[in-house]
């Protein structure tokens, strides 16, 4: 298993603001003025180390956080955008041109789907979906035009785990690019180190963790990172993906946090998981040794990390998992709310949140019941409290049978 500690990288990073503050000062400027014309010609032709030019193209806060992230995912370097989409479109967009093909995992956030199967195809690209672990069919897929293979480390919402290695040698074996959705397993995965090309992360998630701001990233080598920001040809300048600098100041200074909070998300979600699957529950979490690619996950994560803070449960109906989540959230166990990585729990129904742009038929082809739950577990300091408080209202819902409760 690859050794990395990213957290160190990050806490040893030092900025200083410009009045010696502990914090880097934020540039409150869309535009920066030069003492020369020259100096402002040359930061056009990029050929200016150290000056920047207009916000959307760069700016001091935006920088610094960059390279907070390229040490987290252990890349020469990486860009913020104004979103997770922001940055999954613009890495898309620049390796991919028309006639190209790409194959993705079938299983991966409803909107990165929808931006593949339906948004593309106008632009002369095209998607094969295919099941992530099944390596015959994603070589049987592979075209002399396709160019990526895309998946997420760990998937939404039922929480596959992609074999990053393997996947690793097939695209190196073709001659294609994998490119790694990592947000759902900061810290615990570094898909680099496993052989990924380029890194994403929707930051709006657990790298920021207080569910305030909306933001991306994409991670990888200096070249790539510099191509989508050049002036002429660059996806993420020409497309205008900007992080706001008082946006990038918040997540940076949380940032600094995320080590402490996933191994708390971790241990509350494995304490969870391993409770409801002991009361009877269907219940879908990576560190249950029931889980499918429990080994596979184990042997690719930085252990003191553990296996993440999403679990799935399947509440048989939608009537019933709605039920169940406004109870919940009536007895202050969470929010029935999209996105993770929040102090408190969040839990919403995926097939008709955050999968609803996948059309019914194929949800349930890949597993996305009617009923599935996706619970993203907070920092909560009495998990037994927790527990016991959830498990009564399932129990009031009839998620729970309680016949089952006392034979078990």
């Amino acid at each position: 298993m690859e050794n990395f500690n990213a957290a160190n990288e990050i806490q040893d990073l030092q900025y200083f603001g410009e009045f010696g503050g502990v914090n880097p000062s934020i540039s409150d400027s869309s535009t920066y003025t030069f003492l020369s014309a020259k100096t402002m010609f040359d930061t056009f032709e990029g050929n200016a180390e150290g000056c920047y030019l207009y916000s959307r193209h760069s700016s001091p806060m935006n920088l610094y956080l960059s390279q907070a992230l390229a040490k987290l995912e252990n890349t020469e370097a990486a860009n913020v955008t104004a979103s997770g989409m922001g940055a999954i479109t613009s890495v898309l967009m620049q390796v991919c041109k028309n006639g190209d093909h790409i194959i993705s995992s079938r299983t991966i956030y409803g909107g990165t789907y929808a931006f593949l199967k339906n948004f593309f195809p106008a632009y002369g690209i095209q998607t094969t979906f295919a099941d992530i672990g099944n390596f015959e069919a994603i070589e049987n897929a592979i075209q002399s035009n396709t160019k990526v293979i895309y998946c997420e480390s760990v998937s939404n919402p039922l929480l596959e785990v992609a074999d990053l290695r393997t996947l690793s040698k097939i695209c190196k074996k073709y001659g294609l690019k994998l490119i790694v959705d990592n947000t759902f397993s900061p810290l615990s995965i570094s898909p680099k180190l496993l052989g990924a090309d380029i890194v994403i992360h929707s930051l709006t998630k657990f790298i920021n963790g207080s569910s305030d701001t909306v933001g991306g990233v994409y991670c990888g080598t200096q070249e790539f990172i510099d191509d989508t920001k050049n002036v002429n040809s660059g996806a993420c300048m020409l497309l205008g993906p900007t992080m706001d600098s008082l946006r990038s100041s918040s997540i940076l200074k949380n940032l600094r946090t995320l080590h402490i909070r996933m191994k708390q998300h971790s241990y509350n979600a494995l304490y969870l998981a391993e409770r409801f699957e002991q009361d009877g529950l269907k219940v879908s979490y990576p560190g249950l040794e029931s889980h499918r690619n429990h080994m596979l996950m184990k042997s690719m994560m930085q252990p003191e990390y553990g296996f993440g803070g999403l679990l799935t449960i399947d509440a048989g109906t939608t009537e019933k998992a709605n039920e169940l989540m406004e109870l919940m959230q009536q007895e202050n166990l969470g929010y029935l709310a999209v996105s993770l990585g929040f102090y408190k729990t969040l839990f919403s129904c995926s097939g008709s949140s955050t999968s609803s742009e996948i059309p019914e038929e194929e949800r349930i082809a890949m597993g996305i019941s009617d009923g599935l739950i996706r619970f993203s577990i907070g920092l909560d300091h009495d998990i037994e409290r927790t527990y016991q408080k959830m498990k009564d209202c399932m129990l009031k819902t009839g998620v729970l049978n309680h016949e089952i409760i006392s034979i078990s």
